[in-house]
């Protein structure tokens, strides 16, 4: 055929080689506005640097690889013997490198460090989602630990290492840095965890036990360590179970199979099963497992929020960078007033969670911090964690899939990155917690302690006065709390409502006037479709996609 027909014209070029972390405004600003002025410079370098590798084409590849290439479960060698490992491709290794070197494993060793290690979160998931499981679920497990001293002696320093050392053939004492998992859902219970059966008997030696049960779902089972859950004489506890014993031998821990699922392919998530022989040390007192666990939780809950956020940026980051460069009727899509309207939709949403991730990254800094506000700051993350788990991590499938649909049949085809997107979104809304677990817990905070309601209403009234629309909206929820008829059935729509002028205040507060006025007059003043693209027109939806834009100044 004539190499006429098959010359490249109106295509967009990829969205590589720039820096993920300075050309995305709403985080670099967010940033700056959350860190100590005086590390402020130390930290936008940092992040940038690490947003100049995410947004590099050797990155990208590995993301791609890592996902093309899944896992592949070993049970056995080849001579027989057992060793329940599982085989990951190189780029697995490299993602994990990075993130493990960025300290994206360790937010103690330096002041501002959840703030910026979420920021830093936030821009290496946009790589690839997968590997982001460990990275979180190591960084939750020191919290936990730390109820027990003597084991977070042994293990924290592991678990906050630079240093990325895979692999089960040493002792944890001398290795170069860990990673955490955590298994705590059963067959027979999923989030009802004081159903789980399995059983923890004590040994000999104080604060160590033997395991016979199963978990149903263990993500990364490569990890050096696990948080689990188990039934002990005096009920539900937490134990610490390591991979390799202290004598360079394997703990009994039998990977079943693998699990063949939707998205977060690069991911090993597993079904493992304890013998009897498992050996776990205690972590806190006998009967207090969810107590001593749930700093854990709450830890990646706001990984989930940060995760969804970062998904729902790429697909802002891939739609604007589309329409800018692809034209159709006579003109650039991106100026054309429909899709406009889409892409600014789009936009707002992006940034009202990023907005709202890290003012909780910010608050579990000053709560870690000490002082006057550490209180409040902690108040606010007991109420705050489960609104913004459960309204961030829902809004994030439809916002990605409206952005797929964006780049119309390109967006479809595995090639653009914006399906593998797709399959990702729905996790972070079921993980650590499906929706109505995080609906129930808000209903708990709102029952038993008050004053994180207080904290709550205290932060959001920051913003009063600022916005007709806002200050509506929060009447509104007051009128909602003060009536307790049929709570539960309609506790969806109150932590709707909850995130809803919370994400408010903050833009309202910090952002530029334009992204303000159109969240405020859609989310909150009732000017809005069912659909994305549906601001009023009269907003100044140019600015707000030009500020959306990556690359653009």
């Amino acid at each position: 055929m004539p190499a006429s027909t098959h010359t490249v014209t109106n295509q967009a070029p990829p969205l590589v080689d720039y820096d993920v972390f300075s050309s995305d405004r709403a985080l670099a600003e967010g940033v700056a506005r959350h860190v100590a002025p005086e590390r402020a410079e130390e930290a936008r370098a940092q992040l940038s640097a690490l947003g100049v590798t995410a947004g590099s084409a050797r990155a990208q590849e590995w993301g791609t690889q890592a996902n093309e290439m899944p896992p592949v479960l070993r049970t056995h060698d080849r001579y027989g013997n057992r060793v329940d490992e599982v085989d990951f491709h190189p780029a697995w290794h490299q993602l994990l490198t990075e993130a493990v070197g960025a300290g994206l494993t360790d937010p103690w060793s330096r002041p501002d460090g959840q703030l910026r290690r979420t920021a830093g979160f936030y821009v290496w998931s946009q790589v690839e989602a997968g590997h982001g499981c460990p990275v979180s679920m190591t960084h939750a497990a020191v919290p936990a630990l730390r109820k027990e001293p003597a084991l977070a002696a042994e293990w924290e320093p592991l678990l906050s290492s630079h240093t990325y050392e895979p692999g089960l053939d040493k002792a944890p004492a001398h290795k170069a840095g860990a990673l955490a998992g955590m298994g705590m859902t059963e067959k027979q219970g999923g989030s009802d965890v004081r159903a789980n059966t399995t059983v923890a008997v004590p040994l000999a030696a104080e604060g160590e036990y033997a395991l016979t049960g199963h978990k149903w779902f263990c993500s990364a089972p490569m990890s050096d360590a696990f948080l689990v859950l188990a039934q002990a004489p005096e009920g539900l506890t937490c134990f610490l179970l390591p991979r390799v014993l202290p004598d360079g031998s394997r703990n009994a821990f039998r990977v079943q199979r693998l699990k063949d699922k939707l998205g977060n392919r690069s991911n090993a998530s597993s079904e493992v099963e304890f013998d009897g022989a498992t050996w776990v040390r205690r972590v806190g007192e006998e009967g207090r497992g969810v107590a001593t666990i749930i700093e854990m939780v709450a830890a990646t809950r706001l990984d989930c929020v940060t995760g969804s956020a970062a998904l729902m940026r790429q697909a802002v980051a891939q739609a604007t960078h589309h329409a800018a460069h692809r034209s159709a009727f006579g003109g650039e899509l991106i100026d054309k007033p429909l899709m406009r309207n889409v892409l600014a939709d789009l936009a707002l949403e992006s940034e009202a969670a990023t907005a709202l991730a890290l003012r909780l990254a910010a608050a579990y800094d000053g709560a870690a911090a000490g002082g006057e506000d550490s209180e409040h700051e902690r108040q606010l993350l007991r109420l705050a964690v489960p609104v913004a788990k459960y309204w961030v991590t829902k809004r994030c499938t439809p916002h990605v899939a409206e952005a797929l649909e964006c780049l119309g049949g390109n967006g479809y085809v595995e090639e653009s990155g914006m399906p593998r997107l797709l399959r990702e979104s729905p996790l972070n809304s079921i993980w650590e917690g499906s929706g109505n677990v995080q609906a129930l817990d808000v209903l708990r905070a709102l029952q038993r302690e008050p004053q994180a309601l207080n904290a709550f209403l205290s932060e959001i009234g920051q913003a009063r006065g600022a916005d007709h629309r806002l200050d509506g909206a929060i009447k509104s929820v007051l009128a909602e709390l003060a009536d307790l008829d049929g709570i539960e059935a309609r506790a969806r729509r109150l932590v709707e409502r909850l995130a809803l002028v919370l994400q408010g205040s903050l833009l309202v507060r910090y952002a530029p006037s334009a992204v303000a006025d159109a969240f405020c007059a859609s989310r909150l003043g009732g000017d809005w479709g069912s659909a994305f693209g549906t601001l009023p027109h009269t907003l100044d939806l140019a600015s707000i996609v030009e500020r959306a834009r990556p690359g653009t100044d």
